[in-house]
């Protein structure tokens, strides 16, 4: 049963869905120094606002934008929800360990408040689903929701991630692991300094073939499918020879009968640091040819851990639509032997790939077609 994509909701530091392509197209960034939180210095940091977002705000707003999108309306009683995140409120949490928030409100603190949220938005009495695979989450909900649909539980399914993850902790958490840049993002560059933490997340509506067409709806591309594994390595350090992620890429060719040859854009994890970014160029090299364009958006929205893979999903089905290759912003000094999208692409797209790996050795590829 082809599963496809009738709506999208966006943000990011960017702003909207054509906020965040527009700027992404013109090579602008969203990230700025900020200081959120007199305990953590300035850091570059992508917010959506001038002060850190809180997921529900942002969860409403996106979900909202993508049922406009898709043309419905609520209630939507048997639509069916996967979506994730690898913080949830954690804000919230901290607030309250800080004795700074409502005990009355502490069941807004668990992980799945995003997921419950939307479905009591749009009335759902269907299947709600809550994902955490750190920054796979993003690609990890949309695989699942699409196996819902081709097993016939779901007609349609909202699935994505939402983040909101600037808060003391995580700043400071990320700090002392040595990941967090000084100046800036900058994926694949010889001189990258390491990870920028931002705000946001994306949100897809996906439907059976049948039922769009029934509904005569707009058709952003196709989910053809998907590739999970795991290093079962390290909490944090991806496995030196990426053999998980090679057989995440592989499980995610054969089931949607794609040779590599056939991709002709991947929209990478590119995390710009030291480790992420060389494994993923010696596994890009290892399956595919050189010629395939490649970039990571995160030099413009930032790393918006669980959500970036929902973000990329959303960015690679504009660029089937647009049939343009969006740019690595922030790349100066190209270290690797890749096709590196510079700037934005006219390219002939029919088959991308989106990328994730997150701690833990969490591996997620999913493919879309024109």
């Amino acid at each position: 049963m082809d599963v496809v994509v009738t709506g999208i909701g966006l943000v990011s530091a960017l702003g909207n869905l054509m906020s965040s392509w527009k700027g992404l197209v013109e090579m602008r960034s969203g990230i700025q120094f900020y200081q959120p939180f007199s305990c953590v210095e300035p850091k570059p940091i992508a917010l959506i606002e001038q002060q850190p977002s809180e997921i529900l705000t942002l969860t409403r707003q996106v979900v909202a934008d993508a049922i406009e999108d898709a043309g419905l309306e609520s209630p939507l009683f048997d639509c069916g929800i996967v979506l994730g995140s690898s913080r949830g409120n954690q804000m919230q949490w901290e607030k309250l360990a800080a004795g700074q928030g409502e005990m009355s409100n502490w069941l807004n603190t668990l992980p799945n408040v995003a997921a419950i949220a939307t479905a009591q938005m749009v009335g759902s009495q269907g299947i709600v689903l809550a994902p955490m695979a750190a920054c796979a989450t993003g690609l990890w909900a949309i695989a699942r929701a699409a196996e819902l649909i081709r097993s016939r539980q779901c007609d349609r399914v909202i699935c994505g991630a939402i983040e909101a993850p600037i808060t003391p902790l995580t700043l400071i958490g990320f700090e002392r692991m040595g990941a967090l840049a000084r100046e800036g993002a900058f994926p694949f560059d010889v001189d990258r300094q390491g990870l920028v933490l931002g705000e946001g997340g994306a949100v897809l509506i996906l439907e059976s073939a049948e039922l769009a067409a029934q509904r005569n709806a707009k058709i952003y591309g196709r989910v053809l499918g998907a590739g999970l594994t795991a290093d079962g390595y390290h909490v944090s350090a991806p496995e030196p020879e990426s053999r998980a992620a090679i057989a995440a890429v592989q499980h995610c060719l054969e089931r949607s009968q794609l040779r590599p040859q056939e991709i002709d854009y991947i929209h990478a994890h590119g995390t710009s640091t030291q480790l992420n970014d060389r494994n993923e160029a010696q596994l890009i090299q290892r399956c595919f040819s050189d010629s395939v364009w490649v970039s990571s958006t995160k030099g413009a929205t930032g790393h918006t851990l669980g959500g970036s893979g929902a973000l990329g999903a959303a960015f690679c089905l504009m660029a089937l639509q647009e049939q343009i290759v969006p740019p690595n912003v922030g790349l100066r000094e190209l270290e690797f032997e890749l096709a590196i999208a510079r700037s934005a692409q006219t390219a002939k797209l029919e088959n991308v790939l989106c990328f994730s790996f997150g701690f833990g050795g969490q591996n997620a590829i999913v493919a879309f077609s024109r």
